[in-house]
């Protein structure tokens, strides 16, 4: 079966975890802020800082927003649950603005639409690796005067502008699942240029608990002394996932342009099929191309299914990305319903994400696009 995604792994990458079990460290020690370093300098941002996983590191992200009970953010219904998850998780009520259908991304002019007074953030999703349209959200947030985070968990390498993502937003989230465009295994980083958000990503990721002598309320004390001021979260990356994490960064732009003659590759053979919508590319952003999520044109998405099982039956892994997060039965409990998003329901209903991988061979990659050509011509 060829997978529709695989981490590549290779000796340098064996070997700087090795170094790092034989050393006095494996948590908590210099390879986590050397890896934080490397993001931030690779992304053009101030500040990094490195949690356990994506998840927790939008936790963080909401947390050094201000967010609290009641208070409202829009984003995308077309992502990972953990992008609503942890909204829920600080008491914030997820809103759900639809996409642009050529995209998959939020579509700024339904964020605009779903404002209110109780709005505290917009989170963008980064789909596929594609950016968000970036200066719409902002000048958005900006004009209502609130915070915007990306969710960049599949576009570390993308570029918006003549910057990489990252460089753009208050707090931008990075995953380091072993799917994405690096990985440590699990993990995940916020960037950002802000001093404030950095400090408060820092004390909830150690259980809100801080040494730095010159916050500490209660003065002259030992100096094993330390308080905690807020209540946090064991979210720490260890020092063998950071080794990991700064060798793949190292090979991120080779992951990123392989990613991308692959995808290019698809667009040339299959943008002449009638049944399917292939994603393009656009002159002001590029993308890390995460997934190639083909479309059944409108017409024949009640086919999805049909192309779905064809394709693993040929020995092709496939994947769909992704069911609307209102439309799990935990978010229609709490009284979501169907057709919140029209957008994003048809572009789910339609969507196959098919293999792309740094190591996807030209041999595997020559054999998806003659089933597809094939299922094409029994549509």
């Amino acid at each position: 079966m060829i997978p529709y995604s695989r981490q590549w792994v290779d000796k340098d990458d064996i070997q700087e975890v090795i170094k790092v079990l034989k050393s006095p460290f494996i948590t908590q020690g210099p390879k986590v802020k050397e890896f934080e370093e490397s993001i931030a300098q690779y992304c053009g941002s101030t500040y990094a800082v490195s949690f356990s996983s994506g998840t927790a590191a939008l936790h963080a992200a909401y947390y050094a927003a201000g967010l609290h009970a009641g208070d409202e953010v829009i984003t995308s219904p077309l992502t990972f649950a953990a992008t609503a998850n942890m909204l829920v998780a600080v008491g914030a009520v997820p809103v759900f603005a639809d996409i642009e259908i050529a995209t998959g991304n939020l579509d700024p002019r339904t964020v605009e639409k779903k404002i209110t007074k109780r709005t505290k953030v917009i989170v963008g999703v980064d789909y596929a690796g594609l950016p968000v349209d970036i200066s719409a959200l902002k000048k958005i947030a900006k004009k209502h005067k609130l915070v915007f985070i990306e969710d960049a968990a599949h576009a570390l390498g993308a570029s918006y502008g003549k910057k990489k993502v990252g460089a753009h937003a208050d707090m931008t989230m990075f995953s380091f699942h072993p799917l994405k465009s690096i990985t440590t295994g699990e993990g995940g980083a916020i960037v950002t240029n802000n001093k404030e958000y950095y400090e408060k990503l820092l004390l909830f990721r150690s259980h809100g608990i801080t040494k730095d002598t010159k916050k500490l309320i209660n003065k002259k004390n030992p100096a094993w002394y330390h308080e905690m001021h807020d209540l946090g979260y064991n979210y720490r990356i260890t020092d063998i996932q950071a080794a990991l994490g700064v060798s793949q960064m190292k090979k991120l732009d080779f992951f990123v342009s392989r990613r991308g003659e692959i995808a290019h590759r698809y667009q040339k053979e299959l943008e002449n099929l009638q049944n399917f919508v292939i994603p393009k590319t656009f002159s002001d952003r590029t993308s890390s191309w995460h997934l190639f999520p083909l479309r059944l044109a409108p017409e024949k998405k009640h086919l999805r299914d049909f192309c779905f099982n064809e394709l693993q039956k040929a020995g092709i892994g496939v994947q769909v990305h992704y069911i609307p997060v209102y439309r799990h039965p935990y978010y229609e409990a709490r009284g979501y319903k169907k057709g919140l998003c029209p957008n994003a329901e048809l572009f789910s209903e339609s969507e196959i994400s098919i293999p792309i991988f740094p190591a996807l061979s030209q041999k595997d990659q020559t054999k998806i696009i003659k089933v597809i050509r094939e299922i094409n011509k029994q549509l």
